[in-house]
C-alpha cells in the first residue's frame, strides 16, 4: 500500500508538471531532482496528473503509445514501450485534412507520423493479439502526434517521459477509414515533409512489427493494471519514423500510401 507521504510526493510531482504545462517553463528532470527512477512510481505520477486534470474539467479521448521502435528502446535501455493519455484539450480538428495549431502552446514540440485506431467493442481478456485488435477496430486513420516535453532540453530518462504523460503534446487525425483498416498495415508506407522537404519516412512494421501489435501490447498492459479500454477510444499506435523538431511557421504533411495527406501548420 502506498504511504500517505508517497501519495503526497506523487501529487506534488504531478502538480509541478502541470505548472510547467501552464507556464511554458520546463523543469529539470525528475530523475535528477527527485530520484524518480522507478517506472511504477512514474506511472503513478502520470495517473495523478491525469486525475488532477480530469478534476479540472479535462476529458480523455484514448491513449498513445511511445517507444515502439526497437532502436529507440535500445537507446533508452528498455525492453517495452510506454503509454500516455490523450487529453481532449489538445486534440486539434483538421477539417479538409489540415489543422492549424498555435505554436506558443508548446514548450519544445516535435512531430511524428503514425496510425490511429478507433476501437469498437473488445473481448473481455487479460491478453490481446494483433488479430483481436483488428477484429475489434472500427476504423484506422492517419495521425500526426505532437510530442512535447516539460523537461528541460528533452533531457529525459524513461521515468521522466512516463511521468510526463509519455511526452504528450497534442494530435491531429485524418479521416477514419475502414479501407485503411483492411489494408496490410505492416507494409504501408509513410512519408513526412516539413516545409516541402522530406524529413522522415517509415513503414507500419516500425511499430512493434505491426501497428495492431502495438495496440495489443497496450491493451494487455492496461488489463494487467485492472484498466479496460472502451469502445470509442482512440489509440495512437506509435511513430513510424523519426521525430522531427518543429518551429513557429513550420508546415508538415504526413502521407500514407493510398490516403490523402494530413497537413499541420504551426501558426
Amino acid at each position: 500500500m502506498t504511504s500517505r507521504r508517497g501519495r503526497q510526493r506523487t501529487s506534488a510531482l504531478a502538480a509541478r508538471l502541470q505548472d510547467a504545462w501552464d507556464s511554458g517553463r520546463p523543469i529539470d528532470p525528475l530523475t535528477e531532482t527527485d530520484h524518480l527512477d522507478d517506472i511504477a512510481s512514474a506511472y503513478a505520477v502520470q495517473e495523478a496528473w491525469s486525475e488532477q486534470r480530469l478534476n479540472a474539467g479535462e476529458r480523455v479521448l484514448g491513449r498513445k503509445i511511445g517507444l515502439t521502435s526497437r532502436a529507440v528502446q535500445e537507446q533508452m535501455g528498455v525492453d517495452e514501450p510506454d503509454y500516455g493519455t490523450l487529453w481532449a484539450s489538445r486534440f486539434f480538428p483538421a477539417p479538409g485534412g489540415r489543422g492549424d495549431v498555435p505554436a506558443d502552446m508548446f514548450l519544445q514540440p516535435r512531430v511524428e507520423g503514425e496510425l490511429a485506431f478507433l476501437l469498437g467493442e473488445l473481448p473481455v481478456s487479460e491478453t490481446f493479439s494483433a488479430q483481436q485488435v483488428l477484429a475489434a477496430t472500427e476504423a484506422v486513420a492517419p495521425s500526426i502526434e505532437i510530442v512535447d516535453s516539460r523537461i528541460t532540453d528533452w533531457r529525459i530518462k524513461l521515468a521522466d517521459t512516463v511521468a510526463d504523460n509519455a511526452s504528450y503534446g497534442g494530435f491531429l487525425l485524418g479521416p477514419w477509414s475502414r479501407v485503411l483498416r483492411d489494408t496490410d498495415l505492416r507494409t504501408i508506407g509513410m512519408v513526412v515533409t516539413q516545409n516541402g522537404e522530406r524529413v522522415a519516412e517509415g513503414v507500419g512494421a516500425a511499430a512493434l512489427g505491426h501497428p495492431a501489435q502495438a495496440v495489443a501490447w497496450l491493451l494487455t498492459k492496461l488489463a494487467s493494471l485492472g484498466v479496460r479500454a472502451r469502445a470509442g477510444d482512440i489509440i495512437l499506435s506509435g511513430a513510424l519514423g523519426i521525430t522531427v523538431p518543429a518551429r513557429r511557421g513550420d508546415r508538415f504533411a504526413v502521407e500514407f500510401y493510398g490516403q490523402p495527406p494530413l497537413l499541420l501548420a504551426f501558426v
